[in-house]
Formats: structure tokens, C-alpha cells, sequence
């Protein structure tokens, strides 16, 4: 291959390898909520020419260590993907992606921070309106008695999922920076 070729090529796939290697790492222990799910869609919307591939990559990602849980958790896990919260939880990987897309060439300490946190308020809003949207009154839990008592019944998690996306962020941003300075055939890679 080509040098010309070699260095298109090369960006695209460390890209992916980075998003892959974060979703893969959903199945370590770790609390709950605390996860790559925002990190990988901001930093695929920040960094991918492509904008299909920016969107694609995070949520097939993102989709084999779901499947990857799935098997290693059994049948409770596997009832997930007919959950409400599966759409919620995909919803917001391409929102985030879209906010990643705001990065693009800009991508710095407070910009990624201020995106990260945004994507953790957008995961809580829509995984929680879904939590309320499908509870069952019968159930007499915090959401059964309204969307404002589900909201605060996760504000515990929220904690948690804020952690997650700000860690994985300062991981895949500061490991992709520190690979560009790196690696020349890395720095074309903008938006």
C-alpha cells in the first residue's frame, strides 16, 4: 500500500479501534451507569470524515458488546433488546453523535467537557422518560407515579453515567490527541 493510501486508511481504522475498544470495555465490572456509551458517539461525530461512518461505527460498536453482554448475562440480558430503553439508549448514541459533530476542528478540554456533560444530561432525559413511558402502575414505583418522580428516582445513576462519559472522553479524546502527535499519518484526520 501506498503511503497515501496507508495514511487515509490508517485514520479511520484507529478511530474504530478506539470506539471498538471502549464499548468492548462495558463488559468489565464497573458501576452501574458508568459506561462509553456517550464518550464513543461524541468522539465518532468529532473525528470521522465520514458522517455515516461517524454515526455507523459507535452504534455497531455499541451493538456487539450489547450482543457480547447479551451472551454472557444470559436470558435476563437478552430480554433488553425489546426493551423500550434499547431504543432510548440507541436515540441517544446518534443525538450524541450529532453533538460530536459540533467538535469537529474545535475539540478542546472545555469543549469536550461541555459536550460530555451535555451527553450525559440527554442519555438521563430520554433513558428516563423511557423508564416512565413503560412503567406499570401496578409496579408502585417511583416512575409509576410520574415522569418528575422518575426523573429524581435516577438522579443516583445520573451521577454515575456523568462519571463514565467525562472518564471515557478524556481517554478516547486524550489518547487520540496523544496518538496524533504521534503519529503523522493520524493528524489529517479532522473533520
Amino acid at each position: 500500500m501506498t503511503q497515501p493510501l496507508r495514511s487515509l486508511a490508517a485514520g479511520p481504522l484507529v478511530l474504530a479501534g478506539m470506539i471498538l475498544l471502549a464499548a468492548l470495555s462495558r463488559l468489565l465490572p464497573h458501576p452501574p451507569n458508568f459506561s462509553p456509551i456517550e464518550a464513543v458517539a461524541l468522539f465518532g461525530g468529532a473525528y470521522f470524515v465520514n458522517r455515516a461512518w461517524a454515526v455507523v461505527v459507535p452504534l455497531l460498536a455499541m451493538l456487539l458488546s450489547d450482543v457480547l453482554l447479551g451472551f454472557a448475562n444470559g436470558g435476563i440480558y437478552m430480554s433488553y433488546f425489546l426493551d423500550a430503553h434499547f431504543a432510548a439508549i440507541y436515540a441517544s448514541i446518534v443525538l450524541c453523535t450529532l453533538l460530536g459533530f459540533a467538535l469537529r476542528g474545535r475539540a478542546n478540554g472545555p469543549r469536550v467537557l461541555g459536550t460530555s456533560l451535555a451527553g450525559s444530561v440527554l442519555f438521563f432525559a430520554l433513558t428516563n422518560f423511557a423508564t416512565w413511558l413503560t412503567a406499570d402502575p401496578r409496579m408502585g414505583d417511583a416512575c409509576s407515579r410520574g415522569l418528575a418522580a422518575c426523573y429524581v428516582d435516577g438522579l443516583p445513576f445520573f451521577q454515575w453515567t456523568a462519571l463514565g462519559t467525562l472518564f471515557y472522553a478524556g481517554v478516547l479524546f486524550g489518547g487520540f490527541a496523544l496518538l496524533r502527535s504521534r503519529l503523522p499519518e493520524l493528524r489529517a484526520q479532522t473533520a
